[in-house]
């Protein structure tokens, strides 16, 4: 086991951790958390050796093998699955032991490197590798291509393959889901559930902590708390302790109001029954987590959108992808799809099957291939890229940049009132003249939400935005993205975020993008099986590979004609439809405004009659606006499905 005893840690002449003592027994599997800079990487660092207390004592068996993710980038030419192999560090002395056996002719030698070969299990580990390789996102024809091929996240994978592989009693992993998308991370949760390892982690994905650990152990005040229990039991434990010293959690209601609002609308409705039971589960975590939410350092809001058309935008027959030097390189055709004012859309799909295309193109990063997009008046957007730097400047410093955004954007404001509203985000004292390109990867993203707050905009395109955050400011993003009035579509391997925030969902994939019918317990379900598709197949491929011929590819320009054929057939089939829908989005949208004008009178001094009166009005309005929804989700499926069955 695992054993601190009065241990005291410091980096310089910081103090982290005080006299702390804390048992951890084989087998179990650990989450660590903490705020930023508690201590936490420093811990893993005395578990790994890297660091030694200052004071009191640290021990762990000796004879325990231990695994963690090399941080560094690998630079080589190996094969990814050689490379993973690699992490199996007893077969590769082994394997050093059997040639040098065979080198000096010793049979006795060589039949005791075989037989500790097949003990180390010589016999399948290849294809546990390549299992490994292939649960994390790779295809089959990636198996031996170097690793100087893939990109950096990419070859990060590879360094947690390569840990994976690795026999150990021990394993550490610091953020093991940051490069990872929901496929894979559901892949991996998979995995670690089946370690008989002693397991430590640090992540900020709290449905992943849930999955795959039994003990939280939280760094506070520079102390250590143990507690039984995942990190959900652990933050209500917490906040059962917090409401010892708290009187009430006034700031948590008008957040539960909202939550309670999106249920009340829609519990009755079967098209969004899923989502609002979502809703019911957010509305009861908060409850018993007020306190903790209360208590978190960091907390923000979206202004009220100056307006809010409807559509908000609308895509027809549209090809996305890149221009390049010599060719366009098409990742999604024919998309047709429309966001209407107030959705939440949560969108899915594996890594490199086109999300972020889809995002880059409607925040106008860059421009559709063909067909159209077109944008409803006074559209204003609020863009989360994935990577911060493609929207800050690394030279520049916080100050800087929104004394910029503020001329060129709006709205204008004096520098005090900037260094106020950047207090706001944690940017104070000496922080609002620090370089952007000397930040960590939460102070930069804390900068571009600070930024997109400050444009007050109504549509929110988020690209992984929690990559770089912790567990107390994404809370902070999903309480602010509730109470967001406008509409918003988030890309995330973040499940809590996507459970809290989105209504429903779209999925990217094969080239195409189409509605997911299910909430993410059902997508899970649908990646494992998949997960298991790709296994059999690629178990199939390894056993006997077959040459399979490439299809017959037409000529681009004959291909282009083909294509502009196809698209003017469905559009002649689905042109009445997206007429009507037109039509039912713009009585939906007048039948709306006349029940918030109503429900706004009703709630003014008015005679008994008049109450009546109004009342029976908004009866009415009301039937005629479930009516008008019903139609547009009935023609919405309509065209959805010609548009799938041509796909």
């Amino acid at each position: 086991m695992i054993t601190l005893r009065n241990l005291t840690l410091r980096r310089g002449a910081k103090v982290l951790l005080d006299g702390v003592s804390l048992t951890l027994h084989a087998g179990e599997k650990a989450a660590l958390v903490g705020r930023n800079g508690a201590g936490k990487s420093s811990l893993f660092a005395v578990f790994n050796g890297q660091l030694h207390e200052d004071s009191g004592e640290f021990s762990l068996p000796a004879q325990w093998r231990l695994s963690q993710v090399a941080q560094h980038m690998p630079e080589t030419d190996e094969s990814a699955t050689a490379f993973v192999l690699g992490g199996d560090t007893r077969l590769m002395e082994l394997r050093a032991e059997l040639a040098q056996a065979e080198a000096s002719e010793d049979g006795m030698r060589i039949a005791h490197a075989h037989s500790d070969l097949a003990d180390a299990g010589e016999h399948d580990a290849v294809p546990r590798a390549q299992a490994l390789i292939l649960g994390l996102g790779f295809q089959v024809h990636e198996l031996e291509q170097p690793v100087n091929s893939f990109s950096g996240g990419w070859r990060m994978r590879l360094q947690l393959a390569r840990a994976l592989m690795c026999p150990s009693d021990l394993l550490l992993l610091d953020e093991p889901t940051n490069h990872l998308d929901l496929d894979a991370l559901v892949w991996l949760e998979s995995w670690l559930q089946r370690y008989a390892g002693t397991m430590v982690v640090i992540s900020h994905d709290r449905e992943f902590l849930d999955a795959v650990t039994n003990v939280t152990v939280h760094i506070d005040h520079q102390k250590l708390n143990r507690y039984g229990g995942n990190y959900s039991a652990f933050e209500l434990l917490r906040a059962q302790q917090l409401e010892l010293q708290q009187a009430a959690f006034a700031k948590q209601q008008d957040k539960i109001a909202h939550l309670q609002k999106f249920i009340d609308r829609f519990k009755a409705k079967a098209s969004k029954a899923k989502q609002a039971q979502s809703r019911v589960k957010a509305l009861e975590r908060m409850e018993k987590i007020a306190p903790v939410l209360a208590d978190a350092e960091f907390s923000f809001e979206f202004k009220e959108p100056q307006n809010i058309p409807n559509p908000m935008l609308v895509v027809q027959d549209a090809e996305l992808g890149y221009r390049g030097d010599a060719a366009e390189k098409v990742i999604l055709r024919g998309v047709n799809r429309s966001v209407m004012a107030g959705q939440r859309i949560g969108i899915l799909g594996a890594n490199g099957q086109g999300k972020s295309t889809l995002v880059k193109t409607v925040a106008r990063a860059i421009e559709p291939l063909g067909g159209t997009l077109t944008e409803g008046k006074g559209l204003h957007i609020g863009y989360f890229a994935q990577q911060e730097l493609d929207v800050l400047s690394p030279d520049s410093n916080p100050l800087e940049h929104m004394i910029r955004l503020a001329r060129d954007v709006g709205p204008q404001a004096r520098e005090q009132e900037l260094r106020n509203f950047l207090g706001s985000f944690n940017f104070s004292g000496d922080m609002v003249a620090q370089a952007v390109g000397t930040m960590s990867g939460g102070e930069k993203a804390r900068l571009v939400l600070a930024m997109i707050v400050w444009q007050r905009p109504n549509l929110l395109l988020l690209d992984e935005p929690t990559n770089h955050l912790d567990l107390a400011t994404r809370e902070a993003l999903s309480m602010a993205l509730n109470e967001f009035e406008g509409t918003v579509l988030l890309v995330s391997h973040d499940r809590a975020l996507l459970r809290a925030v989105c209504d429903e969902f779209w999925l990217v994939g094969r080239g195409q993008v189409g509605p997911f019918d299910g909430d993410l317990d059902d997508y899970q379900r649908y990646l494992l099986d998949e997960a298991r598709r790709l296994r059999e197949v690629a178990k199939v491929a390894a056993a006997a590979p077959v040459a399979v011929p490439a299809p017959p590819v037409a000529a681009p320009q004959a291909q282009r004609k083909l294509d502009a054929a196809a698209r003017q057939q469905l559009a002649a089939r689905t042109r009445p439809l997206k007429k009507e829908l037109a039509q039912a989005e713009q009585s939906m949208a007048r039948l709306q405004a006349e029940k918030e004008a109503l429900e706004a009178r009703l709630g003014t001094p008015l005679p008994p009659a008049d109450i009546a009166e109004a009342g029976r009005q908004l009866k009415g309005v009301v039937q005629s606006l479930e009516a008008a929804e019903e139609r547009w989700l009935a023609l919405t499926g309509e065209i959805e499905q010609i548009e799938g069955s041509a796909a």
